[in-house]
């Protein structure tokens, strides 16, 4: 490593929400995090770009059916799958996104094309358009549990409010939130933040995700942010952006962390968020009982399944 170079740090989750009760689930999801870690930091540390390692991220994360992106998405009230997903490049300070795409593998791919557009957020039909225009193949994203999970709720007039934030049958049933999320500092010091979802499941037809808002997910120069949990819960605090801009006027980034944690839970939200700031420092914070983070500091891996202390913020 140069001088004027920097030791990378990645940090990724895949949701937040409620404890995992099975063992066997919990393992899972552990695994899948420490692979994908592993996977995407190798990237950073042959030089690869913070961009790059985002998206890299993400297309891991869709591609694992336990959590809720891609591939193992949540089907929304009428049995479809519509899913979102934002990339934000810090260095270039530009965000691009796709909202409610259905039948593709990665959302994040049409994301990161339309970095390099004019128009870079797409709804629905112009989602519908770019794959068409981009010959992308057609992906059904659809699991067998996620299916069984629609149809009981169905059955029960869909009493519960969103879906399970992964597909695990040995989960306890009960009301989750599930988002994957990216966030990368590369060895030339520049952030990006990426984040996808399935949406929170069960929801009235055409409902918006924070994933791809400013509000779920942000990055500049000083910081990158990924959140999860209750949408709504993120876009009225326009969380990711609030951490982020907090770090580019002087706070560092678990203090910034930490008073959007706090005001959050003070307003009794339900979310999380992972972020690096440009300085090296990786953080996680959380109102939710749990948030499943997985992260690289260029020395250990770590992850926060299991943290569950008072504390609203972790740091490394």
């Amino acid at each position: 490593m140069s001088a004027n170079q920097v030791q990378p740090k990645l940090i990724i989750h895949g949701g937040a929400g409620g404890h995992i009760k099975s063992e066997q689930g919990e393992a899972k999801v552990r695994q899948a995090l420490h692979n994908i870690v592993t996977e995407v930091y190798e990237l950073l540390s042959l030089g690869g770009s913070a961009v790059d390692a985002v998206v890299l991220g993400c297309q891991l994360l869709e591609n694992q059916p336990t959590f809720n992106a891609g591939t193992g998405s949540v089907l929304q009230s009428d049995g479809q799958i519509r899913m979102s997903a934002a990339l934000m490049d810090g260095a270039k300070q530009r965000f691009s996104g796709i909202i409610n795409v259905s039948r593709v593998r990665h959302p994040i791919e049409l994301a990161q094309y339309l970095q390099g557009e004019e128009d870079r957020v797409l709804s629905d039909y112009g989602a519908s358009e770019l794959l068409r225009e981009l010959n992308v193949p057609i992906y059904d994203p659809l699991v067998e549990i996620r299916l069984q999970e629609w149809m009981q709720e169905r059955d029960e007039n869909f009493d519960k409010s969103m879906a399970a934030v992964v597909a695990e049958e040995a989960l306890v049933h009960e009301p989750r939130q599930g988002t994957i999320g990216v966030v990368a500092l590369d060895n030339l010091g520049k952030v990006c933040a990426g984040t996808s979802t399935g949406g929170k499941g069960l929801e009235r037809i055409g409902r918006v995700s924070d994933s791809a808002m400013p509000a779920g997910n942000y990055a500049d120069a000083a910081a990158g942010v990924s959140c999860t949990g209750i949408g709504e819960d993120i876009m009225d605090e326009c969380l990711a952006a609030k951490i982020v801009i907090r770090v580019t006027d002087g706070m560092s980034l678990p203090e910034a962390m930490e008073k959007s944690m706090k005001e959050s839970r003070s307003r009794k939200r339900d979310l999380g968020a992972i972020a690096i700031a440009a300085d090296g420092t990786i953080c996680w914070g959380k109102t939710s009982e749990v948030i499943l983070a997985a992260y690289y500091d260029g020395e250990k891996i770590g992850d926060t399944i299991n943290w569950n202390n008072q504390d609203l913020i972790g740091c490394s």
